[in-house]
């Protein structure tokens, strides 16, 4: 069963993305040849008003075919003939969606659970939080300068910043105080703390939901941008890498480990994991990278600027680079996968 729901969420995501493209497309007049959802053979195909829609057989990607990489003919409708902002717009329009279902995903699992407040619920005597003065019911609201707006902010910095002083700004009483900790080992749980628990969950309404859900699509983007940062630098190895098989093993996991406690859990967590996937996505594909959304937008808007397009064969050839070496990176993350999965 957690298979099943790994190919919906992930087929979804894809098909959201994808949707991006296609209603910019079709909004700034692009010929669209087909709009799939999966790869390989066609299970159904479809053609309406020009443009191709077909469900593929393996659920593991989409295309929406514009012809962007097409030479440019004399058709008003062709990729190329378009302006360039226009272009741009189209391009842009895959990731894009990417975060807004998040935010939409965000917003209603806000609704159902809550959010955490950056509250602090207890502070452990012996800790750097408690010898700072903070206090329960104190709100952490700033750490090096930086304004969060959950709880989780707190775990994460300390993950991505273990053992490294921190500037924390937290308010009592309605007034702020800004102290620098040094987190101190858990010995027993073998990491740096701050000695803060956190309060819980706090109700949403409609406004609030809509808030902190645009809160947590921040919040996952962050992360992703501080994991990219970690693995460019060294800090996190290629081998930590985790590509779709992963992610089947994470999403039928979860179900199996949340199932006992009720159909709200189960969909629940999966909700949290659509979101973390799609804000993921989102980014990834705008990285300046050969053969990616953002690789595309970087040769448009350079092509903006100098008000000259970079030739389509010399463009062609950048991409099909990149696509090789995303085809190589994709084997190694499932060979990853497999290793830490099966031995």
């Amino acid at each position: 069963m957690g298979i099943i729901l790994a190919i919906i969420i992930f087929s979804f995501i894809v098909f959201f993305h994808e949707l991006g493209h296609f209603l910019l497309a079709k909004k700034n007049g692009v010929d669209v040849q087909e709009f799939a959802i999966g790869m390989g053979p066609a299970l159904y195909s479809r053609e309406y008003k020009g443009t191709r829609y077909a469900v593929r057989i393996f659920p593991i990607g989409g295309f929406c075919a514009m012809g962007e990489d097409d030479e440019v003919t004399d058709s008003p409708g062709n990729f190329n003939n378009k302006s360039v902002w226009a272009r741009i717009s189209v391009i842009a329009a895959g990731p894009i969606f990417n975060f807004i279902l998040a935010f939409i995903v965000a917003a209603i699992l806000t609704i159902m659970v809550g959010y955490d407040l950056p509250e602090a619920g207890e502070v452990e005597e012996g800790f750097p939080a408690a010898e700072a003065g903070i206090q329960a019911g104190d709100t952490i609201v700033r750490l090096d300068g930086k304004r969060i707006h959950f709880f989780r902010d707190i775990s994460a910095y300390n993950q991505f910043h273990n053992g490294e002083k921190v500037e924390v700004t937290y308010r009592h009483d309605g007034k702020d105080t800004t102290v620098t900790l040094q987190p101190k080992k858990d010995e027993e749980l073998g990491y740096y703390r701050l000695g803060i628990s956190s309060a819980g969950n706090t109700d949403a309404n409609v406004l609030t939901a809509l808030q902190y859900g645009a809160y947590e699509v921040k919040f996952q983007i962050d992360i992703m941008i501080e994991s990219l940062k970690m693995l460019v630098t060294g800090q996190i190895g290629l081998n930590q890498l985790s590509g779709p098989v992963g992610i089947v093993d994470v999403v039928d996991s979860t179900y199996k480990e949340s199932k006992s406690y009720g159909g709200f859990i189960v969909l629940a967590q999966l909700l949290n994991i659509a979101i973390l996937l799609s804000a993921n996505l989102g980014v990834m594909n705008l990285l300046p990278l050969p053969a990616l959304d953002g690789g595309r937008l970087v040769f448009l808007f350079v092509e903006a600027i100098r008000r000259k397009r970079i030739p389509p064969e010399k463009e062609g050839y950048v991409h099909l680079v990149g696509i090789t070496l995303l085809m190589v990176l994709m084997v190694f993350a499932m060979y990853n996968d497999i290793r830490r999965i099966f031995f």
